[in-house]
């Protein structure tokens, strides 16, 4: 049996499948970016969350594909989950950027970004990630992520920063005054998660004033600005992503993608399923 992870900051979405017949296992665990969490968590939280009679030691082959999962992290990624899979053979760790490619363009090269809850691209040779302009994570970057959507509502919420009526209907859905927002994202973990949070209710409210849809356009934008436009060439790409702000928001994508000279390519939710379909058709990566 394949095991393969795509682990983003939220969740972490697994399929077990085989590449004899048709049995596949699928559930969600938490994000596991291991800058955050420790290897006890990561057992313990996946041997939770996984589903009853869940063929644990038929796995023999692990691909596991994260947010934060630089090659500096990639030995206790391996040391974690060989804990729970202890008959595993083989065991892949790469960025999520490579599942993003993978998923998106198959063995085709091109351009592939991830705009989830985080934000992350590169470009793809077709079979490994090249060329990637660090999106520098929730504090320095992720520009046109749904954590950066929450972020600057957030920060315009504080400093009253938007039009009335939207100020009331942000503020009742908050919840929280500004000491307690500040306290809430500098003082508790997984502040890009309760930033994130908000992506939806700013896609909720597009109808409701003009701020919201311009709030994810300017998103997109300062995507482009501080990364896009950095690729060499990168209008003769299209683009392509996976993540549920670029699936939900593709109207307002069309239009910034179309602003900066480059074509929509495949967008898409999650990669899961076009993970699962490269790896039972290239089963010597």
């Amino acid at each position: 049996m394949i095991l393969l992870a795509d682990s983003g900051a939220s969740k972490t979405d697994w399929a077990c499948v085989s590449r004899e017949n048709d049995e596949k296992y699928l559930f969600t665990s938490q994000g596991y970016n291991p800058n955050y969490i420790t290897g006890d968590q990561i057992v313990a939280d996946l041997q939770a969350c996984m589903p009853a009679g869940f063929p644990v030691d038929r796995v023999q082959e692990i691909y596991f594909y994260g947010a934060g999962v630089t090659p500096l992290q990639y030995p206790f990624m391996e040391q974690t989950l060989l804990r729970v899979f202890t008959k595993a053979t083989k065991v892949f760790i790469a960025m999520d950027t490579l599942a993003s490619c993978r998923a998106l363009l198959g063995t085709k090269p091109g351009f592939a970004a991830i705009l989830g809850t985080g934000a992350n691209s590169c470009l793809y040779d077709g079979r490994n990630e090249g060329l990637n302009i660090d999106s520098c994570g929730f504090i320095l970057g992720d520009e046109g992520s749904g954590a950066n959507i929450g972020k600057r509502l957030i920060t315009d919420y504080i400093r009253h920063n938007m039009p009335e009526n939207v100020y009331k209907l942000v503020g009742e859905k908050l919840g929280k005054n500004n000491d307690e927002l500040l306290d809430q994202i500098y003082t508790r973990p997984f502040p890009n998660r309760f930033c994130a949070q908000y992506a939806r209710f700013v896609q909720d409210n597009f109808d409701t004033d003009p701020y919201f849809p311009e709030l994810v356009k300017e998103g997109f934008r300062m995507f482009f600005d501080k990364v896009v436009t950095h690729y060499p060439d990168y209008k003769s790409y299209k683009f392509n992503a996976v993540g549920s702000v670029a699936f939900f928001h593709r109207r307002y994508l069309e239009e910034v993608c179309a602003e900066y000279g480059m074509e929509v390519g495949v967008l898409m939710r999650a990669p899961m399923e076009g993970l699962i379909k490269y790896h039972i058709e290239n089963p010597d990566v």
